[in-house]
């Protein structure tokens, strides 16, 4: 797909009519509460920053990571059908974490994407880097080539997967790697996908895999684009597209205390831009969050500044 048709897919969001609940000229945003260290609601359709919480401190952004390993691919025009192999080059050497992935085993660059934007597979995104013209390292000069194409100032990238805890961003970046994730069709595809069988070869084996945002599956849910991320260092976070109340909405949410604050949280953004009403943070978390990090500045931000989609 060209630059200009993902322009146009994406503005095709745009055009969703109002808020049906609360308008986004009357939120009080201080009747959110956030369990989420950083976070970020923007309305594209207004070019609007509804909310703002430390949105511009620089964080580690674990697998968030992977929505700018896969627009990278996907930038090279490189052919999805050719199987890449899982290697040594693969393991992880940061954290140690398992894969589900052995070496040796083959897929096609389609499904290494695919897993790596769902079920967010470091070796899969390790592949797709390592099987690209010049290698990891072009790979990985890439992507900050392309976030500082996105206006992304205040994001630098080490690896392709996000277990290093020096992949750093802002907030306010990453809702610009939304937007412009959001301008390639098999991103929003894959990373939405709740299930997915694949076959790895060589010895056929028949391999399952399920979306790390459990909000996929949410009923209550229209998300069009998503992508989840932990590491010791980052905390748990989210990032998504999502339709609420028949508009689009980008929710950014970092280093999260706990394993469910940033779903949690998530929830508790849907219900005030639906209602304009508060939903409660357990003392527990807020007392977490207070002793492991400084509380990031709570701002409307509706008259403070705004961006296009840069595509």
């Amino acid at each position: 797909m060209t630059k200009t048709a993902r322009v146009v897919v994406f503005l095709s969001f745009l055009a969703a009519p109002a808020l049906a609940g609360a308008a986004a000229d009357v939120l009080d945003p201080a009747k959110l509460k956030l369990g989420s260290a950083n976070a970020l609601i923007y309305d594209p359709a207004t070019r609007q920053f509804i909310y703002e919480k430390g949105a511009d401190d620089v964080t580690p952004i674990a697998s968030v990571t992977k929505l700018m390993t896969a627009m990278v691919v996907l930038d090279a025009n490189l052919p999805l059908d050719e199987p890449l192999d899982v290697d040594m080059g693969d393991l992880d050497m940061i954290k140690g974490s398992s894969s589900r992935l052995s070496m040796g085993v083959e897929l096609p660059r389609r499904e290494m994407l695919r897993l790596a934007l769902m079920a967010s597979e470091n070796r899969a995104a390790s592949a797709l880097a390592r099987h690209y013209p010049g290698g990891s390292s072009a790979f990985v000069a890439a992507m900050n080539a392309k976030a500082a194409s996105l206006g992304m100032t205040r994001t630098h990238f080490d690896d392709s997967t996000g277990l290093s805890p020096t992949n750093v961003s802002t907030a306010r970046d990453l809702a610009r790697m939304v937007e412009a994730a959001a301008g390639y069709p098999l991103i929003r595809e894959f990373s939405v996908t709740p299930s997915h069988v694949v076959e790895v070869q060589p010895t056929g084996r028949m391999l399952g895999f399920h979306n790390s945002n459990g909000l996929v599956n949410a009923g209550q849910w229209d998300i069009q684009l998503q992508k989840t991320g932990y590491i010791r260092e980052a905390g748990r976070c989210v990032v998504m597209l999502t339709q609420i109340a028949s508009k689009p909405i980008v929710i950014v949410l970092l280093d999260s205390v706990g394993k469910y604050t940033r779903m949690a949280d998530a929830t508790r953004v849907k219900h005030w831009l639906e209602t304009g009403q508060g939903l409660p943070v357990a003392k527990a978390t807020i007392a977490a969050a207070g002793k492991a990090r400084k509380p990031g500045k709570v701002t409307a931000t509706r008259v403070s500044g705004s961006f296009a989609p840069r595509l």
